[in-house]
């Protein structure tokens, strides 16, 4: 029995939940959308619920053995760089000491109406509360390219949505973007081999249970949060998760 028990909290100790949003306000706009009430409800009960909200980098170097990672860890991200993560978000950040990391697409930065301005994301990352990562260059659809690039020019239109997005974060932010969120979450074998080749030491999917310290660091899951979870389809989804990996213990 001490050894079953020595077990599951060694494992309760290499796990995380990372969460991924995209937009906010103060109305549902569009499926992507959550309320910034909703957001901050679900912020204040998972602390009431004794979770510790930690950087993503705290979390990737707890996976990855570094660090410990207290039983019940929680990571926020937020994708894309909807302008709305500096209307909205932003004053919540800073409100709460909240640490939140971006993925970014930095094609969109400055040029789309809807995106954020590198002048807002400065501002941003100046807090001290904010990582920026890579979301692609401009976040393609990996599938349907490879089917529409010859083999050659596939693989060289994945390096450049690898290695580019971490060269103008750098030139315009200082940051080193280190992660990579994939886009609509497809990922493979020969994509997490040019991500690593491209310098990412983590990179994240899509899959609603914790990334645990068995997850490949390059295909780590997030679970995708939308408006309509509220407070208590939040706290159900992290309940049940955690529920189901104390059931499969060894």
């Amino acid at each position: 029995m001490a050894i079953l028990t020595a077990t599951s909290t060694f494992a309760a100790e290499r796990a995380a939940a990372i969460l991924v949003y995209h937009r906010f306000g103060a109305s549902v706009a569009d499926s992507m959308t959550t309320r910034n009430t909703v957001f901050e409800a679900q912020i204040a009960r998972l602390r009431q619920d004794g979770y510790t909200m930690v950087s993503l980098t705290h979390a990737v170097a707890g996976l990855d053995g570094k660090l410990e990672l207290a039983p019940k860890t929680v990571a926020i991200t937020v994708d894309d760089g909807h302008r709305s993560v500096y209307t909205d978000l932003l004053p919540i950040i800073r409100r709460e000491h909240l640490p939140v990391a971006l993925f970014i697409y930095p094609s969109a930065i400055s040029n789309a109406s809807y995106a954020m301005t590198w002048q807002q994301l400065a501002e941003i990352v100046g807090t001290g509360l904010v990582e920026v990562h890579s979301h692609t260059y401009w976040h393609p659809n990996f599938r349907d390219e490879k089917r529409r690039l010859a083999p050659d020019r596939y693989r060289e239109f994945v390096r450049d949505q690898m290695e580019k997005p971490r060269r103008v974060l750098k030139a315009k932010l200082g940051v080193d973007a280190p992660f990579l969120a994939w886009p609509f979450g497809i990922h493979d074998t020969e994509l997490e081999a040019a991500a690593a080749a491209a310098g990412y030491r983590a990179a994240f999917m899509l899959g609603e249970r914790e990334a645990t310290s068995a997850d490949s660091l390059l295909a780590l899951p997030r679970y995708l949060i939308v408006d309509s979870y509220g407070v208590a389809g939040l706290t159900r989804l992290l309940h049940d998760d955690q529920h189901r990996a104390k059931v499969i213990q060894p």
